[in-house]
């Protein structure tokens, strides 16, 4: 993908693997006021300017996000299994955060963008989001815009031949993401873990 080598993906394979070792230690939530230190992601090459179409068909910039931290997951709608539970995952720590901590939570912004766009379209997003949190939005464009934005945040993806046109699968990086309030890249965040594990860290860095 342009502006990225493969000696990036096997970093970011690396800080995922240093991420899951390290949800292991972290402090339990009751502790998160504690200076945790420098994120993980500190410094990474992660992350970019986009412009993309919300759910509600809408515009959306990077820039609309300003200030706010941002979850981010790259997934599609018609996967069969694995982007829905991570996604399920991702969710159901962020409301224990937000029972948890209101205020801080108020500051996330949790972002699925699609690898699909052919797709998901708008509706189908709002469909698809509406299943896992309100808050969730769902971000779909031009497939050079898709390509763009997963580029800059690391992810492949690449579509699979079918003998039906509409029914292929996707292959793409299963990552997700917490970005800082200038866009900056903060934490992996487990989609495996248990609720707690993924409340746990974003207490940690969510300020």
């Amino acid at each position: 993908m342009a502006g990225r080598t493969m000696n990036d993906f096997r970093i970011l394979r690396l800080l995922a693997l240093f991420g899951a070792l390290a949800l292991a230690a972290c402090n339990p939530a009751g502790n998160a006021a504690s200076d945790p230190g420098e994120p993980p992601l500190a410094g990474a090459r992660i992350g970019g300017p986009f412009t993309l179409i919300s759910q509600d068909g809408k515009t959306v910039r990077d820039t609309d996000f300003a200030g706010k931290y941002r979850i981010l997951y790259f997934g599609y709608t018609f996967c069969p299994d694995v982007c829905p539970v991570d996604v399920q995952n991702l969710m159901a720590g962020f409301k224990l955060f937000e029972k948890m901590n209101p205020e801080a939570a108020a500051k996330v912004q949790p972002l699925f963008i699609t690898v699909d766009p052919e797709r998901d379209t708008p509706q189908v997003l709002k469909e698809f989001t509406a299943n896992f949190h309100p808050r969730l939005m769902g971000l779909t464009g031009s497939l050079d815009a898709i390509r763009q934005v997963a580029s800059a945040y690391i992810v492949l993806f690449q579509k699979q031949d079918s003998a039906d046109p509409k029914a292929y699968l996707v292959n793409h990086t299963r990552q997700a993401y917490l970005m800082g309030p200038t866009g900056e890249p903060v934490a992996l965040l487990t989609q495996d873990g248990k609720p707690q594990l993924i409340a746990d860290e974003l207490a940690k860095w969510v300020r």
